[in-house]
């Protein structure tokens, strides 16, 4: 047996490894989808155009003026004559936001703090307005308790001090780039099985191997260890991506690489079951990336698992990616350790058993 299932195993991987499409597919999904996808998205908001009215005219006044261009949240898109040419700016998407800064700001700062300006900004973003709005009222807050004479309301007796943990910067590359990988690694389990079962049906010799003493579980078997083998292996350039981007890995790599493992385990399941239903190479890509979008979705990678509807929160608890995504996210950015994840891991584990088998035994009855 042990020989049969060798041969059997060295078959699928050199008929595996010869497959330069699926290779190139392998290597784009790990390092240049990630790379690309990480770059372009993101929900960091930069550059936001900023108009800013000063009616105030001091040298306060433009202080204030520019703090707001201090920092890279903010372009100049000018400085409107009034509010009302503000408000046309900001119809017309000249500027994304104005601030208007009324006479008599520096005084009322001096003697009354704190002093009042106004705020407009283009809400048909709502995320960008919110983010824009949160870094106005940021840096007047801290330009107002700087300004503010000593013992005023304006003044905080106390300064707190924020500490922010896992990524201080509060950027989104961190948690883009380790989603787009765990992303990659769904799309590398589903597809290759799947692909690899369709083109013996296409090729003919899915009948042949049938007429041999070969067992069932041992094809299931040789189709898809080397997947698995091949998911892992290419976690290795997919780290030297997130080292790129900056992202440190803080846990196990031992642990990531496990708990990969089991999550693949599930991956390669649901590629197996898209392999026998379809009968085309293009139905299974059709199936595998209608499944892949909604596997995502209810991920939490593009929208936060707690602002979905009841129904969606206990659907997601299905999904591998999203407990895969906690596990990723728990090593490289905090450090966790079996101790902390040993939930998701047992997850994963169940998915992955219940999955697999479901796929044995479609495999063994097709």
């Amino acid at each position: 047996m042990l020989s049969r299932f060798g041969s059997l195993l060295l078959k699928e991987s050199i008929q595996f490894f010869r497959d330069r499409v699926v290779l190139a597919l392998i290597m784009f999904l790990y390092v240049i989808d990630s790379a690309m996808c990480t770059l372009a998205l993101s929900y960091d908001v930069k550059n936001v155009s900023l108009a800013v009215v000063d009616e105030d005219g001091t040298y306060t006044s433009r202080d204030l003026d520019k703090r707001f261009f201090a920092t890279p949240e903010f372009i100049p898109a000018g400085h409107p004559a009034s509010e009302r040419e503000a408000a046309e700016w900001l119809q017309s998407g000249k500027a994304i936001a104005a601030v208007i800064i009324p006479p008599g700001f520096a005084h009322d700062l001096a003697v009354a703090p704190p002093a009042k300006l106004q705020v407009l900004i283009d809400g048909t973003n709502s995320n960008t307005a919110l983010i824009a709005r949160g870094y106005v009222l940021r840096i007047v807050q801290i330009f107002q308790a700087e300004k503010a004479p000593a013992g005023s309301a304006g003044q905080a007796m106390a300064h707190p001090v924020v500490r922010v943990w896992f990524n201080p910067s509060l950027t989104f590359t961190s948690f883009m780039v380790l989603s787009m990988i765990a992303t990659a690694a769904m799309m590398v389990g589903l597809l290759q099985p799947a692909a690899s079962i369709v083109r013996e049906k296409e090729a003919g010799t899915i009948e042949q191997l049938m007429l041999t003493p070969i067992r069932t579980g041992e094809l299931f078997l040789a189709k898809t260890l080397p997947t698995l083998a091949t998911g892992l292996i290419a976690v290795f350039p997919s780290l030297l991506v997130a080292y790129w981007f900056g992202v440190p890995l803080r846990g196990s790599l031992l642990l990531f690489l496990a708990l990969t493992a089991l999550f693949l385990i599930s991956a390669i399941a649901l590629g197996v079951l898209l392999g026998t239903i379809t009968r085309t190479l293009q139905q299974a890509l059709l199936l595998s990336f209608l499944w892949l979008f909604s596997v995502v979705f209810l991920s939490g990678t593009l929208v936060p698992i707690d602002s979905m509807p009841p129904f969606l929160r206990t659907l997601s608890l299905v999904s591998p990616l999203r407990h895969y995504l906690d596990v990723t996210l728990g090593i490289f950015l905090k450090g966790s350790g079996i101790a902390e994840l040993w939930p998701q891991a047992a997850i994963l584990a169940g998915l992955g058993t219940v999955l697999y088998g479901l796929a044995w035994l479609r495999f063994a009855r097709r």
